[in-house]
């Protein structure tokens, strides 16, 4: 059941504010700033007229879409940009129309406003990631010192305390953190190659022109990297792992909630059609279930790192479908996670109900 726009699903597995930054409208308004400021670089660097660069840049915060058109062009052409450049081509006055996209071409506007995006996904999975990191600061310093049986291959084992559980789930996290500030200098890069990843267009002044277009946008500069996507790969990794190390918190917390544990009490869980003294684990159990999504969309999106010489148009659509879902899973894991750590209430070894 879905009202048109998201579905009950996405409720408790989406995430609309990554959501977002995967949205046509996102993607085009970057694909528009690609453009804008190609042609401004050129002009700088000497290969467009000024004139026609002021002239692509008015048509580019003019430019009003008709997604219908646009769609019917990424059905034909498997790809929209022929389409969105065709019709902001149209936008322009005879003299100016040949220097737009000049030098690029399809896949260095797309992976352009890709990237684009994902500084911006990166940065609120980042910011969110840190509180959660608070969040088990706090719950450390609050309830740490609570008596815990540790449980090794499900049975009971040895006396432990809540530090011990919460470092156990606090280190991954921090180094995942570590490891997103690391591969974010290889993932925001610019993407211009051309029509063949050369930059043939330019001559000996690629590297220059694409320094300089990476500084306008914010990115950093770059060999073009149409069939080498191990960037995207990467980030895709760290996705995965950053939802397993949730998911271990998730399952963690779903087995000590158990009654016959008992070892935490949530501040809230979910309710049984059927039977209502229950209190389902829920945020537990969808961490669970996120992390276990990433992980089987991880081989998939890997799958992508094959293409065919210069360029494949398979594995570039499976990037296209996969990496925006693990993306908003992330984002989703870290909001339950959130919920989950809470109010979250470790009981001691001699606690009663």
């Amino acid at each position: 059941m879905s009202d048109g726009s998201r579905s009950i699903l996405d409720a408790l597995t989406g995430d609309a504010v990554i959501e977002a930054h995967f949205s046509d409208a996102a993607d085009i308004r970057q694909m528009l700033a690609f453009e804008a400021a190609l042609a401004e670089t050129e002009a700088d660097t000497g290969f467009v007229p000024p004139e026609s660069a002021e002239a692509i840049d008015r048509a580019c915060r003019d430019f009003v879409p008709d997604m219908a058109a646009l769609a019917a062009g990424m059905v034909k052409d498997g790809v929209v940009v022929p389409a969105f450049v065709a019709a902001l081509r149209a936008g322009l006055a005879e003299p100016h129309r040949k220097w737009l996209h000049f030098g690029a071409t399809s896949q260095d506007v797309i992976d352009t406003s890709l990237v684009m995006r994902l500084g911006a996904v990166v940065a609120e999975l980042d910011g969110r990631l840190e509180t959660i990191l608070q969040q088990l600061a706090d719950l450390r310093a609050d309830q740490g010192d609570t008596p815990l049986m540790a449980q090794t291959r499900m049975q009971r084992a040895l006396p432990v305390t809540a530090l011990d559980k919460i470092e156990d789930w606090m280190h991954p996290l921090a180094r995942h953190r570590d490891r997103l500030a690391q591969l974010r200098p290889r993932l925001l890069v610019v993407q211009i190659g051309g029509p063949v990843g050369n930059r043939d267009v330019f001559g000996e002044r690629g590297d220059e022109v694409a320094a300089a277009l990476a500084m306008r946008l914010g990115l950093r500069p770059a060999p073009p990297w149409h069939n080498g996507r191990d960037g995207i790969a990467e980030f895709a990794g760290w996705l995965s792992l950053l939802t397993g190390a949730l998911g271990k918190i998730g399952q963690d917390v779903a087995l000590m909630a158990q009654n016959e544990i008992g070892a935490v009490a949530l501040a809230s869980g979910g309710a049984s059609s059927a039977m209502p003294h229950k209190n389902n684990p829920i945020a537990a159990e969808v961490l669970v279930a996120l992390a276990r999504f990433n992980a089987g969309a991880l081989g998939t999106l890997h799958q992508a790192l094959i293409h065919e010489n210069e360029r494949s148009g398979a594995a570039w659509t499976l990037e296209w479908m996969v990496l925006p879902r693990m993306a908003i899973t992330a984002g989703a894991a870290l909001t339950h996670a959130g919920r989950l750590l809470n109010g979250l209430r470790f009981r001691g070894l001699d606690a009663k109900d």
